[in-house]
């Protein structure tokens, strides 16, 4: 019976002021369309980003006169450092059966192998390139050289900066909108109705009975906001973003965004959050009872 009592005080509350409902639940319908536009979009990113620091890789090129010796030192000296999670060595020979397989036009008319012993170090994270290749240096006695793709180091570890970044400022930002508008929102139905409130009290009603309805109309307008923006998203992932990214970037190539469930379970999650919080703020400091 309270409960059916709630609901019909909501809504008719929300009816009673129907344009700053609308109001509401079309910002929390456009904070969360956008939120579940960077959380796919900043998940892909990071996928792509892990992706490509799992490419990377210090290469450790020895002289071709290296002696085993020489070349055990330095794999020595790789393994002791807790930054290098794989270290791989590479004969002449392994690095020719290789480059055959994946370009035997370069090496049909080679007379002998001009390809020299390395070793191939897969770092823990892309800071842990510079750190490995720092480590051997001065070059020890036998290495030719120590290689590995600065620039692509540096764009990826920016690129992550970034994105991180700029999710977290516009997903701040899109919460506080949201949440003061749905505040406004209950506070005009606290004052539309603040002589019903006090004849409520004056009988005997809780401080809960009181707030039920209010905290309801915000969870209504996150609800309803949440739920309009996840069909937004399915509509767009279903016929838009097919015509957007051609298929090279959406095939399969082991970067992939967060699924669709989860973006919409957090998209859920988050609008019923801003509409409790905006309602809370709101009877916190404008109802008195």
């Amino acid at each position: 019976m309270r409960t059916k009592l709630f609901f019909s005080e909501a809504f008719r509350s929300l009816s009673g002021n129907i344009s700053t409902t609308v109001a509401a639940t079309l910002t929390v319908l456009i904070g969360m369309f956008l939120l579940g536009m960077f959380i796919a979009l900043g998940s892909w990113v990071l996928s792509w980003s892990d992706q490509v620091e799992g490419q990377l890789e210090v290469r450790v090129f020895f002289e071709q006169d290296a002696t085993p010796n020489q070349i055990n030192r330095v794999g020595d000296q790789l393994v002791a450092l807790p930054q290098a999670e794989s270290i791989a060595f590479v004969s002449s020979a392994d690095a020719l059966d290789r480059m055959e397989q994946e370009f035997p036009e370069l090496v049909a008319n080679l007379s002998s192998n001009p390809l020299p012993d390395a070793f191939e170090i897969k770092p823990g994270s892309a800071s842990d390139v510079e750190v490995i290749a720092a480590a051997l240096e001065p070059v020890p006695p036998g290495v030719e050289s120590v290689t590995f793709p600065r620039e692509v180091t540096e764009r990826v570890r920016e690129v992550a900066s970034v994105i991180e970044f700029v999710f977290l400022a516009a997903a701040v930002i899109l919460l506080i909108a949201s949440t003061i508008l749905i505040a406004n929102t209950i506070r005009l139905s606290i004052f539309a109705r603040r002589r019903e409130i006090e004849v409520m009290k004056l009988v005997g009603a809780s401080n809960w009975f009181v707030r039920g309805p209010f905290m309801l109309e915000g969870l209504i307008c996150g609800l309803l906001g949440s739920i309009s923006a996840i069909v937004l998203l399915f509509l767009g992932r279903e016929f838009a973003l097919p015509k957007l990214i051609p298929p090279a970037i959406g095939g399969d190539s082991g970067v992939s965004a967060w699924s669709f469930e989860l973006v919409a379970l957090i998209i859920l999650g988050v609008g019923l959050l801003l509409g409790a919080a905006g309602a809370g703020i709101t009877l916190r400091r404008f109802l008195r009872v």
